[in-house]
């Protein structure tokens, strides 16, 4: 790695860094390129070399509090062998820890980040893998590195696709069907559409996703 190069990743990371601690302290609705410049120690317009806007710096630094689902995720998946089954399992752990900081997963997984999102998350993993892989099958690092989640799910539901449990179109809609659930029931409780604790959130949420299943597969 050259000089230039070391410095580019120090800066990124001063700045990631700064993000968090802000996040820590005043909440992640409260992040503004101006708390980032003053808590990192340089002008607003040095972060604009380093990033194209304010919800980059956001998901980067959100992506740090994933550190519990990942830690947590293959232990919680060798409770089944079935394919499909570990799917579910997949959900679960995901749902559970989603709708306990839904600002968070939503700020990694459905906030606008402009064009070409996965250059930006290759970088952050070039840079923080360590902090962020540890010792995790390569299954488990497909899950945790696709941060787009409808093929986040994909990538987990193939399996049952290889052992012919399912065919690649009722894949396809099942995993389509999932996401979406997902996704209006975070953001239905952050808009306090609905008054729901983190536990029922993701109870409900999975009584749906499991209710997709069990219609797809029972009419196999």
């Amino acid at each position: 790695m050259s000089n230039k190069e070391i410095q580019m990743q120090r800066m990124w990371q001063y700045f990631v860094d700064a993000t968090v601690e802000i996040i820590e302290q005043k909440g992640i609705e409260n992040v503004t390129i101006r708390e980032i410049a003053t808590k990192a120690g340089y002008n607003s317009a040095t972060i604009y070399n380093y990033f194209q806007e304010v919800s980059h710096l956001i998901f980067f630094a959100a992506l740090k509090y994933l550190n519990k689902y990942i830690e947590g995720l293959p232990e919680y998946m060798e409770k089944e062998e079935n394919p499909l089954d570990k799917y579910l399992l997949s959900w679960e752990s995901f749902c559970k820890h989603s709708f306990e900081d839904p600002e968070i997963y939503y700020a990694i997984f459905l906030a606008d980040l402009g064009e070409n999102p996965e250059e930006l998350l290759k970088y952050y993993y070039n840079v923080y893998q360590s902090d962020l892989y540890g010792e995790v099958s390569e299954d488990i690092k497909t899950i945790i590195t696709d941060y787009n989640l409808s093929s986040r799910s994909r990538n987990e539901l193939y399996k049952s696709v290889q052992e012919g449990m399912l065919s690649e179109e009722t894949a396809a809609i099942i995993n389509e069907r999932t996401v979406l659930v997902w996704q209006g029931m975070l953001i239905t409780v952050l808009n306090n559409r609905r008054h729901l604790n983190a536990d029922e959130a993701a109870e409900k949420t999975m009584e749906h996703i499991k209710g997709i299943v069990n219609i797809y597969t029972l009419a196999k």
